[in-house]
């Protein structure tokens, strides 16, 4: 075979032979020689490269596609890290908007709270008076307003009703014959498209209610935290006020226990409790801003004060402290359902918490600012209103007519109605030359419960005696008969009186008026008879199983009597005879009250700011 036929592989096979015979000829010391010789010979040996197989289009589309989707699920991963990354950003940003904003209502609470205080501070007896009446004038008429679209709806709800069942009606009577399939089809989808509405509506509405209760309790909750602030700084007050006898410091201490006890009672007419449950509260809260006004006007006459004035800032110290310790476990336990169980009157655990600074941190003690019994309308019960004739709005016009003819009156206006304890009674503005007045009088027997007006006083011109006798004279003409006056209490500029009802030598507390004497023009400027028109009903007291000397006998020592006289007066939710002695002992003084029948002692009084206020014998 020749070597143009011959395979390569052959031609291979070939070479390597000659060059294992050519070696094994040659000497040993020339192998490296060899060696070279046989790497050419390799060299030269033609091998053909290997042919690459062609890709196909199908693999190159695929693979460009799997190259795209990749590149896709890059775009996609990086889209998403920045939207969390905007997310992110935007949640932060909404979280210091949140703080910004809570920080601004913070700073809004607190300048509405400073700007408050300062009003308070140099607010005037009068101008506070005036203020009360118009906020009572804008409860009154927010309440008007409210039962008016009450009514109003109502009214359009009726209307709609009797419509509707007037086009029933129609169409029942033009359809006198029996539908066929096709109307009870129509009816029966009829009916599923108005229930799904119906439902959509309920659902709706009761998600809407839900979001509503949130909200107020979330108010109520703001009020909890207030009143709980105004507390400890309370607490702080009145701990200074122990130890403080700089006449500057408790002139600002005093200013700041009045204001803050204040704003504490306004707090709690906000919260959801029941009356009955923030009674004593509101009533201790309210005495100590009297207490203190009463100190603020000693400390700035000069003069000193009292060792009764100093017992009444420890009580109210002790008293202070335990209402904090309790408002502080309530802040911190109590959660948005309590206080909504609390806003539907039902039994919760912020209910309970009140109730036991009703029952156990308050102890309202026996002193008195304003006479003996002057709040006994708490304990008292209609007597006899179901026996008096009800009177209508435009009689209860009428009669504020005649009752307050020598104020010449231009304009009297029923307003509204509302309830004084257990009193239904009628609002009026009576408008004079000489201002705005505003009376309440009961739809039971058509009695004046209340009066109010502002006037200015800023003169004495009239004595204590005379103001007496005005007043006197008009509770006269009101219709309370036979009114004495029992305690008295001037301030230079107006007069405070308090009258009972008096029969056969004897004085009865539970029928009793407080009148307000403007002392510049000698007229009556205000009444409060709530427990006359609750009480009064012509009643036998019986007789004194005992002497006046007999009860006497059963005084401590050393007390010395100034008057007495027999009395009827409310003890322990009944009408109890008994003798009343005023007098001292050891500087300080008493109302002491002796059962008529029995000899026991039942009720002993301090009085307290006597320098403003004395007893009548």
């Amino acid at each position: 075979m020749s070597k143009e036929n011959m395979s390569s592989g052959a031609q291979k096979a070939e070479s390597l032979t000659t060059t294992k015979k050519s070696t094994a000829k040659k000497p040993v010391n020339k192998t490296r020689k060899s060696t070279k010789t046989t790497k050419t010979t390799v060299k030269k040996v033609n091998t053909p490269a290997k042919k690459q197989k062609p890709v196909s289009e199908k693999k190159l589309a695929k693979k460009k596609a799997l190259e795209q989707k990749r590149l896709q699920a890059a775009k996609v991963r990086a889209e998403r890290k920045q939207k969390r990354l905007e997310k992110k950003l935007e949640n932060k940003q909404k979280r210091l908007d949140r703080l910004a904003a809570l920080k601004e209502r913070a700073a809004e609470r607190r300048e509405k709270r400073r700007e408050r205080r300062d009003m308070l501070k140099h607010e005037t007896k009068e101008a506070r008076i005036n203020r009360k009446r118009e906020a009572r004038e804008a409860r009154m008429e927010a309440r008007i307003a409210k039962r008016e679209a009450r009514i109003s709806e109502k009214q359009a709800k009726r209307e709609h009703a009797l419509k509707v069942r007037a086009e029933k009606r129609a169409d029942k009577a033009e359809r006198q014959h029996t539908p066929g399939m096709g109307g009870w089809l129509a009816a029966v989808i009829s009916l599923g498209v108005t229930t799904l509405a119906l439902g959509t509506m309920l659902t709706f509405g009761w998600i809407n209610y839900n979001g509503m209760e949130a909200d107020m309790a979330s108010v109520h909750t703001q009020s909890l935290y207030e009143l709980n602030s105004i507390v400890d700084n309370l607490d702080t007050n009145l701990a200074k006020a122990r130890v403080s006898n700089s006449r500057n410091e408790q002139v600002r201490i005093f200013s700041d226990i009045a204001i803050e006890s204040e704003m504490a009672e306004v707090v709690l007419e906000r919260m959801p409790i029941e009356t009955q449950l923030t009674e004593n509260m509101t009533g201790f809260v309210n005495k100590m801003a009297d207490s203190a006004q009463g100190m603020l006007y000693t400390v700035s006459r000069g003069d000193n004060l009292t060792e009764s004035q100093k017992a009444s800032i420890n009580y109210m110290y002790e008293t202070n402290l335990e209402m904090k310790r309790i408002l502080n476990e309530i802040t911190s336990s109590s959660s948005a359902k309590d206080m909504i169980k609390a806003m539907k009157g039902r039994e919760s655990n912020l209910g309970t918490s009140f109730g036991d600074i009703e029952n156990n941190a308050i102890e309202t003690p026996k002193e008195i600012h304003d006479g003996p019994f002057s709040d006994s309308v708490k304990k008292v019960s209609a007597k006899n209103l179901a026996k008096l004739e009800e009177i209508n709005a435009t009689q209860a016009e009428e009669l504020a007519q005649k009752y307050f003819e020598s104020y010449n009156p231009t304009d009297v206006r029923c307003t509204g109605e509302a309830v004084a304890q257990q009193l239904e009674c009628y609002n009026l503005t009576i408008k004079t030359d000489d201002g705005e007045m505003m009376a309440q009088i009961s739809k039971k027997g058509g009695k004046v419960v209340m009066f109010d007006s502002y006037k200015e006083c800023n003169d004495h011109n009239f004595s204590v005696e005379r103001c007496i006798d005005i007043a006197q004279d008009f509770l006269a003409d009101l219709g309370y008969k036979n009114m004495t006056a029992v305690w008295t209490s001037e301030n230079g500029t107006t007069c405070n009186l308090n009258f009972a009802y008096e029969n056969n030598g004897v004085v009865y507390y539970p029928d009793m008026v407080k009148v307000k004497v403007c002392e510049q023009r000698g007229i009556v400027t205000g009444i409060e008879g709530i427990s006359y028109v609750l009480n009064h009903v012509e009643r036998n007291a019986g007789k004194a199983a005992i002497s006046k000397s007999d009860a006497k006998s059963k005084l401590m020592g050393g007390f010395n009597v100034e008057g007495s006289r027999l009395t009827v007066i409310p003890h322990d939710e009944q009408e109890v005879l008994a003798y009343e002695f005023y007098g001292n002992y050891e500087g300080n003084d008493y109302y002491i009250y002796v059962d008529a029948k029995t000899g026991e002692e039942v009720e002993v009084f301090t009085v307290i700011g006597t320098k403003q206020g004395k007893a009548l014998m």
